[in-house]
């Protein structure tokens, strides 16, 4: 096959591995063959806007010329004039023109394959005290966890007799990015729009974040008196018992949800699936790769043409929450969305959709970055330092 490539293809292959960043369509130099087949288009695109900014070491450079594109989406395909037209399978392309998704489905695997060998971080550990006051934190999953897990740092652990019972929430608009974001981080989700017409549908609240239900079923566990839903997450900590001077380091452990890192999480996580056993890649995804992400791009928001039925929704929660006499911390309409998506949320910049070129930046971005899914530390040369690495 090397036979039916043309110089001028080589030659853009060798530039490209040399750190070059010229677009296909410029390229006029020419090579020798450097192997059996020529790299598909998306793998060396994703190369070339990888070297766009800063040349990449020799050792990634290979890694992205030898991945595959895994998912859904096109085979690899010939570059547009590297070779004689062939009747057979899809026509060659000019890689400049190749949609972001091909090529973040390149990155996609490339990070995939790093994470697999990254070292979880251990949680907090601490031990409960006699006299401390006890609880038990449960709820929407996105705020509870990152609360509790900065309780337990703050020697203040869940647990001990007659705990009272916190359900933690929010408004139902970003509790519903809250429990898509935590599926794309865990064992994977729809695109964003197709999830939430789902979760929209009669009767199909995600049970992470309904909180009627969660509050039915602790009801009946410990009893009414014995459980609070907490509107106001930055409460939490003093119902917990936290001294108050260390309250909003303990919520500022809540992530936003980065459309874009949410959606890049999504693409990875198939891959990472595919690698390790579903428990890590859990594991993997929220306590690796979702710390690099924290405030990597604008939250994602509920679409305005969605918005008037989730506050519908969020009525019908607060209602059931009110009649069925639990105790409430903060304002029962706090369920409902505090105002139309719009460029700006209540935490910054918001969006209604990842952008698929931002998920691609984000991507290039993760691959250059020395860690668990991009390059190690370089010497002089660009290439990977590994003397002396531990």
């Amino acid at each position: 096959m090397s036979a039916e490539v043309t110089p001028r293809a080589w030659g853009w292959v060798a530039h490209l591995r040399d750190g070059g960043s010229t677009p296909w369509r410029s390229w006029a130099g020419e090579a020798e063959p450097q192997g059996s087949y020529l790299p598909g288009a998306q793998q060396l695109e994703l190369l070339r806007r990888l070297n766009a900014e800063a040349p990449v070491s020799p050792a990634l450079a290979a890694r992205v010329l030898a991945a595959s594109a895994p998912g859904r989406g096109r085979p690899e395909l010939l570059l547009e004039g590297a070779a004689a037209p062939s009747p057979h399978g899809l026509p060659p392309v000019d890689p400049a023109r190749l949609p972001d998704d091909e090529l973040v489905r390149v990155a996609a695997g490339l990070l995939a394959e790093d994470l697999s060998a990254a070292t979880v971080p251990s949680p907090p550990r601490a031990t409960r005290r006699p006299w401390q006051r006890p609880y038990r934190l449960v709820g929407d999953p996105w705020l509870a966890d990152p609360i509790r897990e900065g309780l337990v740092a703050a020697a203040r652990p869940p647990g001990g007799p007659r705990a009272t019972v916190l359900i933690a929430g929010t408004d139902l608009a970003t509790m519903l990015t809250h429990a898509w974001a935590l599926r794309c981080f865990g064992p994977g989700a729809p695109p964003w729009a197709e999830w939430l017409d789902e979760a929209l549908r009669p009767g199909r609240l995600p049970a992470s974040v309904d909180l009627v239900r969660s509050a039915r079923h602790w009801s009946e566990r410990v009893g009414p008196r014995r459980l609070t839903v907490v509107l106001d997450p930055t409460a939490v900590p003093r119902l917990a018992g936290a001294p108050r001077r260390r309250a909003r380091a303990i919520t500022d452990r809540v992530p936003a949800v980065p459309a874009d890192a949410a959606e890049l999480a999504r693409r990875v996580g198939p891959v990472l699936g595919v690698l390790v056993a579903p428990e890590r890649r859990e594991l993997l995804l929220r306590r690796v790769l979702l710390p690099r992400l924290a405030g990597a791009g604008p939250t994602l928001t509920v679409p305005p043409d969605r918005l008037r039925r989730v506050r519908r929704r969020a009525a019908r929660v607060r209602d059931a929450l009110l009649e069925g006499r639990y105790a409430v911390h903060g304002d029962p309409s706090a369920l409902l969305p505090r105002s139309a998506a719009g460029p700006t949320g209540p935490t910054g910049p918001a969006t209604t959709e990842p952008d698929g070129a931002a998920v691609l930046s984000l991507a290039l971005r993760l691959l250059r970055e020395p860690g668990p899914a991009g390059e190690g530390p370089r010497d002089r040369r660009g290439a990977p330092d590994t003397e002396g690495a531990t």
